[in-house]
């Protein structure tokens, strides 16, 4: 496997949705990338598709996260890390909301990237051309109803990523947000209604919403800026999206 001309890419939440097409999206562009997520069977046949490597990853598991920094210290150098790894739960009210919850997506949202970006600071520091991109939200940057859990990880994860520029603009490594609004994936939806297809499928009812390859496209283009440009952050809507919970339906 040789190394091309862009560079080495991590990309965490690599098994499906956003994670999945930006994976190929930079592998297209030029990147060597590593895919990683806890669905291995899925990492294997994506990783056969563009030349990539497969790597078992849980961000919520330091062990986990380590064994990954372990598992790319053989390749040349490491250029850039693309959190994709998170999600959302339930859709209550902050006063019946599940805590474990909010926990578990604080856990997922933030502290994966947090583990993730400690582990391989040290590469990305030494690259010449290190990039940490972040997938955020645009509920990282207002609220909507039943949102909480999630609007406040969001936040949070955005408050990680403008901090982490303060502190690593200095040393050349880049520091992105790609925050979409409403996208259309298989499990986004799926996953934070327990299961639930039918309320899954509500979501989208009448909209037009984005898809994960439009999220990625722009995740492509942000990493394949020239060294000396970083892009802050991104914002990446539908057209008939105004904000988190106004979205034109003109379909229904």
């Amino acid at each position: 496997m040789s190394h091309p001309p862009r560079g080495t890419a991590v990309v965490t939440g690599a098994s499906s949705g956003i994670g999945e097409a930006s994976a190929r999206a930079l592998a297209a562009a030029g990147f060597l990338v590593v895919v990683a997520a806890r669905r291995l069977d899925r990492l294997e046949a994506l990783a056969a598709e563009i030349d990539g490597r497969a790597v078992a990853l849980d961000v919520t598991d330091d062990a986990s996260v380590a064994a990954l920094a372990d598992a790319v210290r053989d390749l040349p150098s490491l250029d850039c890390v693309v959190h994709c790894a998170g999600g959302a739960l339930g859709l209550d009210p902050v006063a019946d909301a599940d805590v474990e919850q909010w926990r578990s997506m604080y856990d997922t949202n933030v502290l994966g990237v947090v583990r993730v970006t400690q582990a391989l600071l040290p590469r990305l520091r030494v690259s010449g051309r290190g990039h940490v991109i972040v997938l955020g939200s645009i509920a990282g940057s207002e609220v909507y109803p039943g949102g909480g859990g999630y609007v406040a990880a969001k936040h949070a994860a955005r408050a990680t990523v403008e901090t982490l520029r303060w502190e690593l603009h200095a040393d050349g490594v880049r520091v992105s947000e790609v925050a979409p609004g409403m996208v259309h994936t298989p499990e986004f939806s799926l996953v934070r209604f327990g299961g639930d297809a039918e309320r899954a499928a509500a979501v989208y009812e009448g909209a037009r919403p984005i898809h994960a390859e439009d999220v990625a496209e722009v995740v492509a283009f942000v990493a394949t800026r020239p060294p000396n440009v970083d892009i802050d952050r991104v914002v990446v809507k539908p057209v008939g999206q105004a904000n988190g919970h106004v979205v034109h339906r003109p379909d229904r």
